[in-house]
């Protein structure tokens, strides 16, 4: 069960991010900022929720990514994917690379594959294993 709700959960935010992203691509300019001004504040209070999930503790582990066995230096993934995006130029549009690669990356139900740790776990259940790594940019 918990796996079937998992995977209804990622699939409500990825038609929710490919709307918005259809949206900034095709809407006329009132719609843009009409959208905008709703959909802004909550993009960046979801951040800042996420964020602060992944504050580093005393020790500067980040409690979120670290398990009993392996600890996670700050800054962890969600951290770094964050300041990429949205400090370091990575808000440029990249519409068909991240739409391909998600549907490659997102097991089926359908097909039978074992879960995935994140399915398991539900650590970052909305972010496929493969969104966690880091490319580096020219």
């Amino acid at each position: 069960m918990d796996q079937v709700l998992g995977q209804v959960l990622r699939d409500a935010v990825w038609e929710r991010l490919d709307m918005l992203s259809d949206l900034a691509q095709r809407a006329d300019a009132h719609s843009l900022v009409s959208v905008a001004r709703s959909e802004l504040p909550r993009l960046a209070e979801g951040w800042r929720a996420m964020l602060q999930a992944h504050m580093p503790d005393e020790r500067g582990d980040c409690p979120t990514c670290s398990t009993r066995w392996h600890k996670c230096k700050a800054p962890c993934s969600v951290w770094q994917v964050a300041h990429e995006h949205l400090v370091a130029g990575g808000l440029a549009p990249q519409h068909d690379l991240r739409r391909q690669g998600r549907r490659k990356s997102v097991p089926s139900q359908n097909r039978g594959s074992s879960p995935t740790p994140a399915e398991t776990t539900g650590r970052h259940a909305l972010i496929p294993p493969s969104r966690h790594v880091i490319a580096a940019t020219p």
